[in-house]
């Protein structure tokens, strides 16, 4: 069997030695060079020109179906729970939780789970409804259920590194966020970064207003590719009057994005984090949908308040 592997950055280093597993077996064996941000981005066109009869992707699991022979290999991570005990003084006085990870640490749910429980407290897991597969998992761009679950718990907590993926939960929910890092052996809240974004992205409406041609980025990445959702704006930006363009790339070059200066604004239809946080990579407002309706919305408000003087 052909087989071509990819992998994310943090797993690269094992890619030889698994392409050997593989060729003892008989297999012939390539490996993607390409970065990859997940089962959203898969390498189906590079498996197809060489011919591939199977994508083996490491350290995700499935985001949504595909029309190609694609293997998922979840990489799990044994992480030290004896952090959790860091945040039970901070967690005082919250009765009902619920707890949240990525794919690396879903596996270590129940035991965290039971910890929590055994120290009085009432804990549930948000439910997947969309890219996310399984109970208490969150991807950078989807948090399952959380919003739903904000009117019912005291607070939310997420287990694991970094917070790529607890500040998308954290902008959906409104109760206190308890971020536990057991790589950093580090417990505290981060609701302050709410406020930190929601003034950043205000910041991006209002800058927009006065922008007359919007550049509506695509990306033809397997599970990013929103080329209806594009449209749509398209046709609303033109409505006000104003000029818009489709712009497609697999991967979005921020410097060569800066060398369209033609353009006063941007609209991010791709990866929604990436309005979020790549914003500062360029000269010009990155606007997500709803930030773009909200400033064509001010925009209208403006131009009727000027009118009834």
């Amino acid at each position: 069997m052909r087989i071509l592997l990819q992998f994310p950055e943090g797993l690269k280093q094992y890619a030889l030695e698994y392409a050997t597993k593989l060729e003892k077996e008989g297999n012939e064996v390539f490996i993607s060079a390409s970065p990859t941000f997940g089962a959203c981005d898969l390498a189906i066109d590079e498996a197809k020109h060489i011919g591939a009869d199977k994508l083996v992707h490491f350290g995700h699991a499935e985001f949504h179906h595909v029309d190609f022979n694609v293997e998922y290999v979840e990489y799990h991570v044994d992480a030290q729970l004896n952090v959790l005990e860091k945040s039970l003084p901070l967690l005082k006085g919250f009765k009902k939780i619920c707890i949240m990870t990525t794919i690396q640490h879903v596996h270590q749910l129940n035991d965290i789970k039971l910890f929590f429980e055994n120290n009085g407290k009432e804990v549930t897991f948000n439910k997947p409804n969309g890219f996310a597969k399984k109970e208490g998992q969150i991807l950078g761009c989807d948090v399952g259920n959380v919003m739903s679950l904000d009117k019912n718990v005291d607070a939310f907590v997420y287990f694991g590194g970094g917070m790529f993926h607890p500040v998308g939960a954290l902008l959906q929910t409104t109760k206190p966020f308890l971020a536990i890092d057991p790589f950093q052996n580090r417990a505290e809240f981060i609701d302050q970064l709410r406020d930190k974004y929601k003034k950043k992205s205000r910041g991006k409406v209002m800058s927009a207003l006065n922008s007359k041609r919007f550049g509506i980025l695509v990306s033809t990445k397997n599970g990013q590719f929103n080329m209806q959702i594009a449209k749509l704006l398209k046709n609303r930006i033109e409505t006000h009057g104003l000029k818009a363009a489709i712009l497609v790339s697999n991967t979005f070059d921020f410097e060569s994005i800066n060398n369209m200066m033609e353009f006063d604004a941007f609209v991010n239809t791709a990866c929604p984090r990436i309005a979020t946080e790549d914003n500062e990579r360029l000269r010009k407002p990155l606007l997500s949908p709803n930030e773009l309706i909200e400033s064509l919305k001010i925009r209208e408000e403006l131009k009727e308040a000027t009118k009834a003087k």
